[in-house]
């Protein structure tokens, strides 16, 4: 028996290019999927289409607030990206895409009676998840302050740029950001990248002495290992840095699992439980997929939350992991796309 993951049928009600490579793409909902579709700041939507007969996978942050009412997603187009080049060459209004309710542990909770600062920290598309979490401060928090610092390599790249300047002058006791240039020495902006020194800048001059409650972080690996780093050497808690990685660089830490025989393993998804023999040496959702299992996924390199599932039974080795704590794997969660079994017999809980 094949076990469908929950994806619904939405159609795009516009497409708005926002600078030359990017597009924001938002979704009619119908009335009965809304409270399937509700969402905290900070969390993705998986896309599924097929392109060129291959069923394709993507997470996009939602870039609007939970109050919005609206289901929106920015694209960048990526070089030899499939579907990032589809969605700003070809979708337009009422295509239809197969769209999964919101998830993802990189998430804001807005309380309406606190009164805090909070900064972030964004390169490139990285923007995304960081809008839906300032426009929640400011709608939701009243009493707090958002700084945004924000990298790209010129204004015409920049996404949301008006949008950010309007929340400036619109809420300009609220929200401030620094727009950070690789390729452009503008006025009221720093030329270069965000980096270590970067960091420490607006640490030591412009912030200085300013109490920060919380950080957000998002975009490539270099940039939040950067900014964590120098925040913990400021003696921030890394409890209050809090970040999201849209692409990695090639692990250097993998476990390689030099176990190789096969395994019991059982599947429970969606109130059904499966039982299979599976190869030690293939991934458990390689495994759940090769046997007609739509388990959940999308990115299948790490990086995303889409695949996570609990251990209840048995162990296995993950291959590479950027989301998953200490206190995670405690509980027995895995990302399922990384973890190989090392154990005669496995269960592993969807749910």
């Amino acid at each position: 028996m094949k076990i469908m993951s929950q994806f619904h049928q939405l159609t795009i009600k516009k497409v708005i290019k926002d600078t030359d490579n990017a597009v924001i793409i938002s979704f009619n909902v119908p009335p009965n999927l809304n409270e399937i579709f509700t969402f905290k700041a900070g969390q993705y939507i998986t896309l599924k289409t097929k392109i060129a007969e291959k069923e394709i996978r993507r997470d996009y942050s939602l870039c609007v607030s939970p109050k919005s009412n609206e289901l929106k997603v920015a694209i960048k187009k990526v070089e030899n990206g499939l579907f990032s080049v589809y969605a700003n060459t070809l979708l337009k209004a009422n295509d239809v895409l197969e769209v999964a309710p919101p998830k993802g542990r990189f998430v804001f909770e807005p309380n309406k009676s606190t009164a805090r600062i909070i900064v972030g920290f964004a390169t490139g598309s990285g923007i995304t998840p960081i809008m839906s979490i300032i426009k929640t401060v400011l709608e939701e928090e009243p009493l707090s302050k958002f700084i945004l610092i924000y990298g790209n390599k010129t204004p015409k790249d920049t996404i949301f740029y008006a949008e950010l300047l309007d929340l400036n002058l619109k809420y300009p006791n609220q929200f401030n950001f620094e727009f950070v240039f690789s390729q452009s020495d503008e006025e009221n902006a720093l030329f270069g990248r965000i980096e270590k020194n970067t960091v420490k800048y607006f640490i030591e001059n412009k912030y200085k002495g300013i109490i920060v409650d919380a950080f957000y972080l998002c975009g490539q690996e270099a940039m939040i290992t950067a900014v964590s780093e120098v925040l913990q050497e400021y003696d921030i808690r890394k409890s209050n840095i809090h970040f999201e990685l849209f692409k990695v660089s090639a692990p250097t830490d993998t476990v390689k699992n030099t176990v190789d025989g096969s395994t019991k393993i059982t599947v429970i998804i969606k109130k059904k439980e499966l039982l299979f023999t599976m190869s030690q040496k293939s991934t458990i959702l390689e495994a759940a997929l090769d046997e007609g299992i739509d388990a959940p996924y999308s990115c299948q390199g790490g990086i995303c939350s889409s695949c996570i599932a609990r251990l209840t039974e048995g162990e296995a080795n993950m291959l590479h992991n950027n989301i998953l704590t200490d206190s995670d794997i405690d509980e027995g969660l895995i990302l399922t796309c990384q973890a190989q079994p090392i154990t005669p017999t496995i269960v592993v809980d969807y749910n």
